[in-house]
């Protein structure tokens, strides 16, 4: 498989993590309560330990970029020492406070079986002794999303404040539910850092999985859509919404 073909295929993948109840969270069809749930498992699964993940990637010591690479999406992630000087956790409670939420309510959150699966499945996945395969699932998969392909294929660019800002305005939480855009510090910070991550996600995995190795990042990536659907699905379930037939 030539590193052409292989891009297309992680970008396939990509293009199919969509799930069909997202369009009730963005539309402010939800309820407090429900949006409760969401974000419950949202934070257990992997928000609060996403920084450890890639932890443990950086730990098996792979090629010195990509050791650079992840080192900078580590202090991002667990600093905000490149947008807005606090954790992604930290500014995900915060969002959350704004919704009227208690930080205690994300503490200790039970998971529900299809995401305790998930979140096992990243647990393993994060410690894998190929570290290319745990740096596909975690940086591209994980951090990744339907709008990868629009990205990755684009230069990487640099938002200007007020186009964040507006950003900030047309989200689903200040739009739909009242959320104070003072709240919604998360997003600018991702607006801020996450092209240049997509970018270093893609170029350390095309540039440094060997050929031997690239049907078996497909495979492991695969997996993680077909278990992430799974929790999704599940997630809608305890929310009370059905899919449309």
């Amino acid at each position: 498989m030539k590193k052409s073909a292989f891009l297309e295929a992680l970008l396939r993948i990509m293009d199919d993590k969509h799930h069909w109840a997202w369009e009730h969270f963005s539309s402010g069809r939800l309820s407090t309560a429900q949006l409760k749930i969401h974000f419950q498992h949202e934070y257990a699964v992997y928000v609060r330990d996403f920084p450890v993940f890639l932890s443990r990637i950086l730990g098996t010591n792979p090629p010195l970029s990509v050791r650079h690479m992840l080192a900078e999406n580590i202090y991002e992630e667990e600093t905000g020492g490149l947008s807005l000087g606090q954790s992604h956790p930290e500014l995900f409670l915060t969002m959350m406070e704004g919704l009227g939420f208690r930080r205690r309510d994300f503490e200790h959150a039970r998971l529900l079986p299809a995401a305790r699966t998930y979140r096992t499945w990243l647990e393993h996945m994060s410690s894998h002794r190929q570290w290319v395969i745990a740096a596909a699932t975690l940086t591209i998969f994980v951090e990744g999303s339907v709008k990868d392909r629009r990205e990755i294929l684009a230069p990487p660019e640099n938002r200007h404040p007020e186009d964040i800002e507006s950003i900030i305005s047309l989200h689903p939480l200040v739009r739909h539910h009242g959320v104070s855009p003072s709240r919604m510090d998360l997003i600018r910070a991702h607006q801020m850092v996450e092209a240049g991550h997509r970018h270093d996600a893609y170029d350390m995995v095309l540039n440094y999985t060997p050929p031997a190795l690239r049907q078996s990042v497909l495979t492991c990536v695969k997996k993680s859509l077909s278990l992430w659907l799974n929790y999704r699905d599940a997630v809608a379930r305890a929310c009370g919404i059905k899919q449309l037939s």
